[in-house]
C-alpha cells in the first residue's frame, strides 16, 4: 500500500468536484475548491475521521468493497478505479467480471434527478447507487442484491401487491439465470445461484423451468406504507456494456399516484420502512 501516493490521489480527485457533480447542495461559500472531506465520507458510507486518516497517510488498509465505495465517490473513471486499487496494494476488478464501480455517466444522471425515484442496478440484482427518493420509496439497499433479498427476506416483498408478487419471483430467476449464462466466468453471479439453491425452495422450483425472458407487469405498482399505492411508469437506461441499468420511476401529472409521489417527495426519508402486514388495497 503506497500511503503516500494514496492520499495525493485521493486529495486530487476530491478537489476536483463540485457538490452540484455529486448532486449536494453548496451551502456557505467554501473557502477552498472540491468537496470537503466529510461529504466524501458520507457518499462512501465510511467515517470522516477513517477517511481524513487515509488522507493524511496514517489509515489502515481498505477493504476491497471501500474502495469501491471512494471510486463511485469520487466518480472515478475505470482507469482511474484501477489506479486507486493498485495504490492501496490490491488488483482491480478483472475484465469480464462484476465489480460494483458505477460508471461516472450514470451518476451524473442520478445525481441530477431529485424528484424521481431513481437507481443504478448491476444486471444481476446488485444495488450499486439509489437517490434520495428511491431511499424512500422502496428504503436504503445500496450495497445489498435484491434477488437475494426476495428470496430469503419476506419483507422484501411487501413492496409490491400480492397479486404481482409470483411474476417478480420469475422475472428475478430468469434475469439471473440469462446473465449467469452470458458471464460463466464471473464469480458473483454464479455464486448467488448457487446460494440460492441452496437456501430458497421457490427459487430452486424456478430455477427448473429454465425461463430467461418473463414480462414484468407494466405499469410497475408498488405499495408504500405511509402514501399507499402507486403505480409508476419505468424506464431503463443502460450503461455502456449493457451490465449496469439506470431505472427511473415516474407518474403522468394529473394522476393520484402522481400526487402521492409528491407527497412522498415532501415527506422524504422520515421512518417510511415497510412493516409485516403494511399492504393496503
Amino acid at each position: 500500500m503506497n500511503r503516500v501516493e494514496l492520499a495525493d490521489f485521493l486529495r486530487r480527485s476530491r478537489s476536483r468536484l463540485n457538490p452540484s457533480d455529486v448532486g449536494l447542495s453548496a451551502g456557505p461559500r467554501r473557502r477552498t475548491p472540491g468537496l470537503r472531506r466529510e461529504e466524501v465520507a458520507q457518499l462512501a458510507g465510511m467515517s470522516t475521521d477513517y477517511y481524513t486518516r487515509l488522507e493524511q497517510r496514517r489509515g489502515s488498509h481498505p477493504s476491497r468493497q471501500m474502495l469501491t465505495a471512494l471510486a463511485r465517490a469520487l466518480r472515478l473513471t475505470d482507469v482511474e478505479r484501477d489506479h486507486l486499487f493498485h495504490l492501496a496494494g490490491e488488483e482491480p476488478p478483472r475484465a469480464g467480471a462484476s465489480s460494483g464501480h458505477v460508471r461516472p455517466g450514470l451518476l451524473m444522471i442520478l445525481d441530477r434527478l431529485h424528484d424521481l425515484p431513481a437507481s443504478v442496478f448491476s444486471d444481476w440484482g446488485e444495488v450499486l447507487a439509489q437517490n434520495a427518493m428511491a431511499v424512500a420509496l422502496t428504503g436504503d439497499y445500496q450495497g445489498q442484491n435484491l434477488i437475494r433479498r426476495w428470496f430469503t427476506d419476506p419483507t422484501a416483498r411487501l413492496i409490491a401487491p400480492p397479486e404481482h408478487r409470483a411474476a417478480h419471483a420469475r422475472a428475478h430467476v430468469a434475469s439471473l439465470r440469462a446473465v449467469a449464462a452470458a458471464r460463466p466466468d464471473d464469480p458473483g453471479p454464479a455464486a448467488l445461484v448457487a446460494e440460492l439453491r441452496s437456501a430458497s425452495r421457490e427459487f430452486e422450483e424456478l430455477w427448473a423451468t429454465h425461463e430467461v425472458v418473463v414480462d414484468r407487469p407494466s405499469p410497475k405498482r408498488f405499495v408504500h406504507p405511509v402514501v399507499g399505492v402507486l403505480d409508476l411508469d419505468c424506464e431503463v437506461l443502460l450503461g455502456d456494456g449493457h451490465d449496469q441499468q439506470l431505472i427511473v420511476h415516474s407518474a403522468r401529472p394529473g394522476t393520484e399516484t402522481y400526487e402521492r409521489l409528491e407527497l412522498l417527495r415532501v415527506i422524504g426519508l422520515q421512518d417510511l420502512t415497510p412493516e409485516p402486514g403494511a399492504y393496503r388495497p
